[in-house]
């Protein structure tokens, strides 16, 4: 088996754009991910891809061109993208296929989202409840968390700031405008104790790769950072995931913290290693928890390293550097991707005004509901 890198890298800014479905921001992607690499559509061998609001991926190819190429579809929540990813990887992987792409867009109405409990096999009262409302899940999560190893509330404002003064300085960003702390604790409360500043809210964007084996890519005369690992893992018993009516007392691990073991093992590396990382940021409490899940620190830790400026950029590990879904939003098929668009980015040295020096290992993991975490580890 040979290794896999990624040649070429497009995105559609995210945000809102009246006048573009989201097939459209899906198809400029794709279309800037192949002028990246220099190929054309005809060249490609297979492609995967996902869409959560905007209709089935593969609507894309009368406008990409009907060359009779492999398109499937792909639907894993939010970690939709991710799990494309890891589908195009393990086909070059298994020798299968030289060059494909992997692609996620999409375009969500405004207001918060409406998840359909019965399509996560939930009984319709759950939802008439009000309990698929994901922002009272997140806030009670990191209400206990906090409750546990002393995080502040302070702690989950510099989070949000951070991912404002990053998202700045990221073309493909949403929010561009520093928010500074005192404004983001003092804003309006959505679900103590995560103010308004501290949510990411549904968006639009579109995010896609051209994927090659390393023989295709010698082949083509191109360079692009080396896929060390890519793993998806689901809950198990005892985990606490969105959509979870209670907490059991005999725990289970996290989606993340067995997905992001996997990864780590499969890279033949450790936290350690990592030199820049994009995590899951749903609301800031999530960046505080998914810090530890993806074994950057032990719980409780978060609350130091913030204050030191550990996870800004500078600082030992810099964290989401175009914002994260705080400054970014969250279209569904397209977020995974575009951490890893972020991670490409930095790997190569491109990531004008808000570059990791030196940045050789970067790390991404998108988690989705009901419980499905997406890991990615690349090698400049």
């Amino acid at each position: 088996m040979g290794d896999v890198h990624i040649i070429g890298a497009g995105i559609h800014p995210f945000g809102r754009h009246d006048g573009r479905t989201g097939l459209d921001q899906g198809l400029f992607a794709v279309q800037e991910a192949l002028a990246d690499a220099g190929v054309a559509w005809s060249d490609i061998q297979f492609a995967f891809g996902g869409s959560s609001a905007s209709g089935n991926a593969d609507a894309l190819l009368p406008r990409l061109g009907l060359t009779g190429v492999q398109f499937i579809n792909v639907a894993n929540g939010c970690a939709t993208g991710g799990s494309a990813l890891l589908s195009g990887y393990w086909a070059i992987k298994s020798g299968e296929f030289d060059l494909g792409v992997v692609v996620g867009f999409d375009k969500h109405p405004r207001g918060a989202f409406n998840a359909d409990p019965e399509a996560s096999g939930l009984p319709r009262w759950y939802g008439e409840a009000g309990m698929m409302l994901t922002t009272q899940f997140f806030a009670m999560k990191i209400q206990r968390y906090m409750s546990l190893y002393g995080v502040t509330a302070e702690t989950l404002g510099m989070v949000a700031e951070k991912a404002f003064e990053n998202g700045a300085k990221a073309p493909h960003a949403w929010r561009r405008e520093p928010v500074g702390l005192n404004h983001i604790l003092s804003s309006e409360m959505v679900s103590d104790p995560l103010t308004k500043f501290m949510f990411c809210s549904p968006a639009e964007g579109g995010t896609a790769m051209v994927l090659a084996s390393e023989r295709k890519m010698r082949e083509l005369g191109l360079k692009g950072p080396k896929m060390r690992s890519a793993a998806v893992r689901t809950r198990v018993a005892g985990s606490f995931e969105v959509f979870s009516p209670s907490l059991e007392i005999e725990r289970g691990p996290s989606p993340t913290e067995i997905a992001s073991k996997a990864a780590f093992e499969m890279a033949g590396l450790g936290p350690g290693d990592v030199d820049v990382a994009q995590i899951q940021d749903t609301e800031s409490g999530a960046e505080v928890m998914h810090m530890a899940e993806n074994g950057f620190c032990a719980h409780g830790e978060q609350e130091k390293l913030i204050h030191q400026g550990a996870t800004r950029i500078g600082g030992r590990l810099p964290v989401n550097t175009d914002g994260g879904c705080l400054a970014c939003g969250e279209p569904i098929g397209a977020s995974g991707l575009r951490q890893v668009y972020e991670n490409v980015q930095q790997l190569r040295g491109r990531a004008e005004g808000r570059q990791v020096e030196g940045a050789r290992i970067g790390y991404s993991q998108v988690y989705g509901a009901p419980g499905i975490s997406a890991v990615a580890i690349l090698e400049a």
